[in-house]
């Protein structure tokens, strides 16, 4: 009956409008400044603490600027070398109280090996209060009652919440961990399942999914752009449907986030019967850092106040070399200090032991006034070979254009700077599934990046003497994750590969082309 659903949506509408009175007199500095002295007030016992001196710090004047000065920034093997190691030992009181029970495993989409990314109860607590907050950000987007009464099931396509146990610790993916520890009333609304969700296969966890599609009413759908594209593509053609609508005539939102959905876009329309409501979240392994409030922008509101504490370095040669690493003694800005439109390095100081740690992503401010920004790539997933300085929003961009141009569908890319000649080339490798020349991808994409960035234009000039493009099926691009133990979960593909990867994808394509993959 849609007088439940009138309660539910009266009910969320409620607990917003008490959230904007809050917000109307919310200081963004001020909270921030707070979050900072939480922090150091509770980790001042803690090894960490003691060996950067914080019952002294709090006594500071200017607390900000003091801690910025007295803790040095980290990149992971920097904090894990000195600190973190010491948690995964099983160690108590290293960075933040308590002993870690938890460490979310993360390589991004660029390192070998796995990175042990500490996650406490405080984080876990955070990242909780952060949701919920997205969820009444729903009373924004106008959906009728009868939404909230159907559509119940929430499909969420993470990582096996079959978390690894060495005696000290459990260790998995994020959204492993996060979905195991999820409310018992949310329970009702969660899909796959207990059962499901604990599959560690991929292929297995996919399968059993697509047998029980069916069975569920799924409103809401959660999770990485490539892997539910698969899956969805893959229910159609078992169900033998011309949409997923079909199915599940009530689905209405996509929750998406970690990748740009740019690229899938145009995949997912041919797969829908009526448009969906997109709502990015930026849920990192380190935290839960923004989510979009509001319908029908491209930006994400910072979480400024559940136990984060944000710097950014402007990302320029003069704080990063040319592999994207951070040179010694750069400037971090503080919340106050940064302007729209200008591309930052993101620093968080965290509830989960985390200190004046650079994530690895970059992002712009869109509006300080409402503290909304977007994410615009990797630090080391960028192209400045020569000065062209080529952000993944420039790519992302440029591949959409081609692929509107064209009415094709581009599902995967990677782009590398390789040498040619005494000059330099930037060479495209573009996943398809569609017809594609290469000749016609090639002009579209060099034209669309001469009008999305200037020094580009003037580099392609003086010193970028060709651009190469590749066209491979898109299965490559997957194979390929699944052969180097990255299939599904919370994996992407990198949208930039250098040195030894680089050389390592090249031999694994030349394989496909000569038939030994």
């Amino acid at each position: 009956m849609a007088i439940i659903g009138s309660i539910i949506k009266a009910a969320i509408e409620l607990r917003s409008l008490s959230n904007k009175e809050n917000q109307k007199s919310f200081d963004a500095c001020r909270a921030q400044h707070s979050v900072l002295k939480k922090l150091l007030r509770k980790a001042q016992f803690t090894h960490f603490g003691e060996a950067y001196n914080f019952p002294e710090l709090l006594r500071a004047t200017d607390l900000v600027a003091t801690f910025q000065k007295t803790v040095p920034i980290h990149d992971y093997n920097s904090i894990f070398k000195k600190w973190w190691y010491r948690s995964l030992n099983g160690e108590a009181f290293v960075a933040w109280p308590g002993r870690v029970k938890y460490f979310a495993l993360s390589s991004g989409t660029s390192e070998a090996s796995s990175k042990y990314i500490p996650i406490t109860n405080d984080v876990l607590r955070s990242i909780k209060k952060t949701s919920v907050r997205q969820l009444l950000s729903l009373a924004q987007y106008n959906f009728p009652p009868e939404f909230f009464e159907k559509g119940k099931g929430i499909l969420m396509l993470g990582g096996s919440t079959h978390l690894q146990y060495n005696g000290t610790y459990y260790a998995g993916d994020l959204s492993g961990i996060t979905t195991g520890n999820i409310p018992f009333w949310f329970q009702f609304f969660y899909k796959p399942g207990k059962r499901i969700s604990k599959e560690r296969d991929w292929t297995t966890k996919l399968d059993e999914i697509v047998k029980k599609a069916p069975s569920w009413d799924i409103g809401v759908i959660v999770g990485v752009p490539a892997w539910l594209q698969i899956l969805l593509e893959r229910i159609i053609k078992e169900y033998k449907l011309k949409t997923i609508h079909d199915m599940w005539p009530n689905l209405s939102i996509y929750v998406h986030g970690g990748v740009s959905l740019t690229p899938y876009i145009k995949g997912f329309e041919r797969m829908l019967a009526r448009p969906l409501t997109y709502m990015e979240t930026y849920l990192a392994s380190e935290g839960f850092i923004a989510y979009q409030k509001r319908p029908n922008v491209d930006s994400m509101a910072l979480s400024l106040d559940t136990g984060l504490f944000f710097e950014f370095v402007p990302f320029n040669d003069t704080n990063f070399d040319e592999e994207g690493n951070l040179k010694q003694n750069s400037q971090a800005l503080t919340l106050g200090q940064v302007e729209e439109d200008k591309e930052y390095a993101l620093l968080i100081s965290s509830n989960a032991g985390a200190w004046r740690y650079l994530i690895g992503d970059t992002i712009k401010f869109t509006s300080k006034r409402l503290n909304e920004i977007r994410i615009t790539g990797r630090t080391k997933h960028f192209l400045s070979l020569c000065g062209e300085h080529l952000s993944q929003e420039n790519m992302n961009r440029a591949v959409e254009m081609m692929c509107h141009d064209l009415n094709i569908e581009v599902r995967e890319f990677t782009v590398a700077g390789i040498k040619h000649d005494s000059m330099f080339a930037h060479k495209w490798f573009l996943g398809t599934d569609d017809n594609l020349d290469p000749e016609t991808a090639r002009t579209l994409i060099d034209n669309n990046l001469k009008l999305l960035n200037d020094d580009y234009r003037v580099e392609r000039i003086a010193a970028i003497k060709d651009v190469i493009v590749e066209v491979l099926p898109s299965k490559v691009f997957y194979q390929w994750m699944k052969d180097h133990g990255k299939e599904g979960a919370q994996n992407k593909f990198p949208r930039v590969v250098k040195a030894r990867q680089l050389d390592e994808w090249e031999k694994y394509v030349d394989d496909f082309r000569n038939g030994s993959k």
